[in-house]
């Protein structure tokens, strides 16, 4: 069996208990105390069984401390996938959606999902959902716009006499009125 790895001896447990205390992230918490318990001379299968981990949560653990001190052991977020569209063709892309699609060579009136997804593909070679596509033009700060529908037929005249006027003002009643109703 090899030996155990070391931690680092900069900390005291009393150090790392303090850390703990302060600390808000539950989890973090839980990795610093389960350290502290390696440092206060407990084996790391102890510390495993009060943390409720494996030995080889324990060890990562260790190794994170090792590397980063109490900060390390902060509960990190996974970076998630790496994006299809590189720098460059992240550009091209808001090039041609600010530009806006040309009916004649694009045959499209306006940009869809759909029609930038077979746009990368022919300009790229990059198979990508609409879904995703959707995601990285969020990233990129641009929203789904679109404008609202107006029947054909719809008079312009018509709207201002439909339309809500301002609520009535509101004013005070006049003391007769008021013992009128008593």
């Amino acid at each position: 069996m090899a030996a155990a790895i070391g931690v680092r001896s900069d900390y005291a447990s009393s150090d790392l208990r303090g850390f703990a205390r302060r600390s808000g992230d539950a989890d973090q918490v839980r990795r610093l105390l389960a350290v502290a318990l390696i440092l206060d001379g407990r084996s790391r299968s102890e510390a495993a069984k009060i943390a409720g981990v494996t030995l080889q949560i324990v060890r990562d653990w260790v190794l994170r401390f090792n590397e980063g001190g109490p900060d390390g052991l902060a509960t990190r977020k996974a970076p998630g996938r790496a994006s299809i569209l590189n720098d460059q063709q992240r550009a091209r892309l808001a090039e041609i959606v600010e530009a806006g699609p040309i009916p004649a060579a694009h045959g499209v009136v306006r940009w869809r999902l759909c029609d930038l997804a077979q746009w990368i593909w022919d300009e790229f070679e990059l198979s990508i959902t609409r879904h995703t596509l959707g995601r990285e033009l969020r990233a990129m700060g641009y929203r789904k716009l679109t404008a609202r529908p107006r029947h054909h037929g719809q008079k312009s005249d018509d709207i201002v006499d439909f339309k809500k006027g301002s609520p009535p003002v509101w004013r005070k009643s006049s003391e007769g009125s008021r013992e009128e109703r008593r």
